[in-house]
């Protein structure tokens, strides 16, 4: 229940921004948690690439799930100080606008708008990882044996899935949020319950998580199939901020959204760590080449029979989708977040909200129409899983450099100032956790990004543009991206004026540096 006063204050922090209040407030505080949660999905997440993880790295590869924690841990610790000083729409924009400036949140908001396009793709594709294995019904391109027939049924699949986050997003916030919280229940009651289960059939100690496989003969020896392994468990622990992107939807975001961001990592950090380990301890064998293939689908039908097997792997699907609904819904919320400012094409069209959804239209549609363009590209490419995964995380671990890098910068300058009194601040912890939070992510970007044939062109045909794929389509997005905003955009940029805050409440609540225009700069 909204407190007297409450929505006002919710709203005051928008016109520092030079923004007026438009999205309708209806989000809770178990709302704002579920849109993180249901980002990271530890069950979407988990039973996409443990076969990947496994086949590279053996029952040890599980070292790779506290080491990204730890390191992600960090970053969400500075992302939830930023969602108590700035708890608006668009959130790695608008926050690396403010700590860094224009052309930085530019560049940070393009990088991930264009990663969570890729990933929302990504998401889709895990469709064709669990339907199939419920039933054969579900393999509509041949029968799963063909060089191409897995690739090109996920791609039909993962459309099936995108037209329906379309149709959701599109359709208003309510029906968005009412799904997602749904979902995200559904899909802690399955983890929980899958915990326990495979708690019960445990056939072998957790010393299992010291067995390599005997893998690791590379030049670096396990060090080297450890950092390959380890996207597996970087592609799941992402997403925390989308807590904070739905702020100018949420009550009393400024304390909720730091919350949300830090029990989701949390929650799932220890749901998700004790799945892969209770998986690597109930599996009736750690041999054989269903690990590899068909990863935790596999374990728990092995495990759990056919029948309340194949129904968890119903529960895998929910969370799939839902998911896909959150990462549709954060794409939706910066790119509107982006266009208020003018700052993409088109934008007086992108940053419209429709009045009878409360939700902007244009945005989703389009989206959606992105990702399946993608899947399209891709439609018979046998790598498609890793390379499409692949791609959407290095981006988004860049666009998160672009905030944790100037927040650094900020505050060894000491113009960093966290919210008010009673909110989320690291105090004199904030300096060493940020520059843990800018190491890390600039050492997990080279390590995802290095062109390794493992996961850019592992199988034929074999060209050096597939292994050094992900350097040349980011090189290309960032470099293009850079270049578009010097030459073309910093001469647009500024808050709509149909999205402008009033004149007087504006001049009470901008910052000293403001530019007023027609608009309102964003160039510092």
């Amino acid at each position: 229940m909204t407190r007297p006063g409450q929505e006002g204050s919710d709203d005051a922090g928008l016109a520092e921004f030079g923004y007026r209040p438009e999205l309708k407030r209806t989000l809770g505080t178990f709302h704002t948690f579920a849109a993180g949660i249901s980002y990271i999905s530890i069950l979407t997440g988990t039973f996409q690439l443990f076969y990947f993880g496994f086949a590279h790295g053996g029952p040890a590869y599980w070292w790779s799930w506290p080491m990204v924690f730890a390191g992600q841990f960090m970053v969400a610790l500075c992302f939830a100080e930023l969602a108590a000083r700035y708890p608006v729409a668009g959130s790695i924009y608008n926050w690396a606008k403010k700590v860094g400036n224009g052309h930085v949140g530019w560049l940070a908001g393009w990088m991930m708008l264009v990663a969570s396009v890729v990933s929302i793709a990504a998401v889709a594709l895990a469709y064709q990882l669990t339907l199939p294995q419920i039933s054969s019904v579900f393999q509509f391109v041949g029968d799963g044996t063909g060089t191409y027939d897995v690739a090109t049924n996920a791609v039909v699949l993962a459309a099936v899935l995108i037209l329906f986050t379309t149709l959701v997003n599109a359709f208003g916030v309510k029906l968005m949020a009412t799904i997602n919280t749904v979902g995200v229940f559904l899909e802690l009651l399955a983890t929980v319950v899958l915990i326990v289960l495979f708690a019960v059939h445990v056939v072998r100690g957790p010393q299992v998580v010291t067995h390599t496989a005997h893998s690791g003969n590379g030049s670096f020896g396990y060090l080297g199939t450890f950092l390959v392994a380890s996207l597996a468990s970087a592609y799941v622990m992402y997403g925390f901020d989308t807590a904070a992107s739905l702020g100018e939807e949420s009550l009393d975001p400024s304390r909720n959204a730091p919350r949300a961001i830090i029990r989701a990592i949390l929650a799932s950090f220890v749901l998700g760590g004790l799945i892969l380990l209770l998986a690597l301890m109930s599996v009736s064998s750690l041999r054989g080449d269903k690990l590899s293939t068909d990863g935790l689908q596999f374990v728990v039908l092995d495990v759990l029979g056919p029948t309340a097997g194949k129904a968890m792997l119903w529960c895998v699907l929910i969370a799939v989708t839902v998911c896909a609904l959150a990462v549709h819904t954060a794409a939706i919320r910066l790119a509107f977040a982006m266009s208020r400012d003018n700052n993409l094409p088109a934008a007086s069209l992108l940053a419209r909200v429709s009045p009878r959804f409360k939700t902007p239209v244009a945005p989703a549609v389009i989206i959606g129409v992105l990702a399946l363009a993608i899947l399209l590209v891709n439609i018979r490419q046998p790598q498609i899983f890793t390379v499409v995964t692949s791609i959407g995380i290095i981006m988004i671990y860049l666009a998160y450099l672009l905030v944790t890098v100037p927040m650094l910068v900020a505050r060894l300058r000491g113009r960093w100032q966290p919210a008010g009194e009673g909110k989320f601040s690291l105090g004199r912890w904030g300096l060493p956790v940020n520059i843990i939070a800018v190491l890390w992510g600039a050492a997990m970007t080279l390590n995802l990004i290095w062109p390794r044939a493992a996961v850019y062109n592992a199988a034929a045909p074999h060209h050096w543009y597939l292994r050094w794929g992900a350097v040349l389509f980011i090189g290309v997005i960032a470099g293009g991206g850079f270049a578009y905003y010097w030459f073309v955009q910093r001469h647009r940029t500024g808050v709509l004026s149909e999205h402008a805050a009033e004149q007087s409440e504006q001049s009470e609540r901008s910052e000293p540096s403001a530019t007023p225009l027609e608009v309102t700069a964003h160039e510092h």
